[in-house]
């Protein structure tokens, strides 16, 4: 092939992902005119699929050990284009693992394998943000200009859900396995209270299997629930950045959502459980964003987050 071929693996998480997407813009602008081809998971191929930094999606069905077809097609395959380089964004024990799969003359690869050309294996890197640790690992591979997190192509039409401006986002889940991270229903409740009584509209937002949750707190709002808007599973991650973009705000737990809304640039705060998760590493950046953490999130109060919503919803 004339055309230079480079591969980056990223699987996600949700939240991972839009963080690695300033890292996917760097690795394309420092190769324009090259193939790149991301390597990821079922959950994100369509929505990567429309990232103009990228040129081909391929799916990782992530093998088991003694799934030898499934190995030996995905080994065929990263051996298949004759990729120069490897930009293992994920850096999991899987991915580097990948290393091993391809056959001499191996590709430049950018990850934690040994043996790999331009290894990111330095002492502080499991201590620094994912967007630092990133640029770190780019920056040993010869990249060094790597922009923040960039969703901007990132939307779909909404004109169908969108609530009546101005409107507050409410991301009230999060992993079913991790109760800790979700801040109490009930909070998010009174929030919703406040929010209808400043003349803004409360709108939640989830998938389906929070389809209970988002309909206990539009219940408990009580007669003024007719004012919330439920969008529990009417959301595509696409339409979720436009909303974004028009919410006056946003309040969510420590979910892969809430870093789609803060990527879109809408102001926020998002909530986390410091015994579960630690804000330093992990958080979406950006002057419009707010991180409250506490060991316990029954001890944010509604009134902490009212405190830092716009003035016309705090007062």
């Amino acid at each position: 092939m004339n055309t230079e071929q480079i591969l980056i693996i990223k699987h996600g998480a949700l939240g991972d992902m839009i963080l690695a997407t300033g890292p996917i813009k760097a690795i394309r602008q420092h190769h324009p005119t090259a193939h790149i081809v991301l390597l990821t998971t079922k959950p994100y191929a369509r929505l990567m699929a429309d990232c103009p930094f990228i040129d081909d999606v391929w799916i990782d069905r992530k093998p088991k050990a003694w799934q030898l077809g499934v190995i030996a097609a995905l080994t065929k395959s990263l051996n298949s284009r004759g990729f120069s380089w490897v930009y293992d964004l994920q850096t999991s024990q899987r991915s580097t693992r990948y290393f091993k799969l391809f056959v001499k003359p191996k590709p430049r690869f950018s990850g934690l394998a040994k043996g790999a050309s331009h290894r990111h294996h330095t002492a502080e890197r499991t201590r620094m943000h994912t967007i630092d640790r990133q640029k770190q690992q780019l920056a040993i591979a010869g990249i060094t200009d790597v922009p923040e997190p960039d969703i901007s192509w990132m939307g779909a039409d909404v004109s169908d859900i969108r609530p009546n401006a101005p409107y507050i986002l409410l991301v009230a889940g999060g992993s079913a396995h991790r109760p800790e991270k979700r801040w109490p229903a009930e909070y998010f409740s009174a929030l919703a209270v406040h929010i209808l009584q400043a003349g803004m509209t409360p709108v939640l937002i989830g998938t389906g299997a929070e389809a209970t949750l988002l309909h206990e707190i539009e219940s408990s709002v009580g007669d003024g629930a007719s004012g919330i808007v439920n969008l529990c599973n009417h959301t595509s991650f696409a339409q979720l950045a436009e909303l974004a973009r028009g919410a006056a705000f946003a309040v969510g737990n420590d979910t892969g959502p809430m870093h789609i809304i803060a990527a879109a640039g809408c102001p926020s705060v998002v909530l986390f459980n410091l015994q579960a998760s630690n804000p330093a590493l992990c958080a979406p950046r950006g002057a419009h964003v707010q991180v409250m953490a506490a060991d316990d999130l029954q001890t944010v109060k509604p009134a902490a987050i009212i405190d830092v919503l716009p003035a016309s919803v705090a007062a």
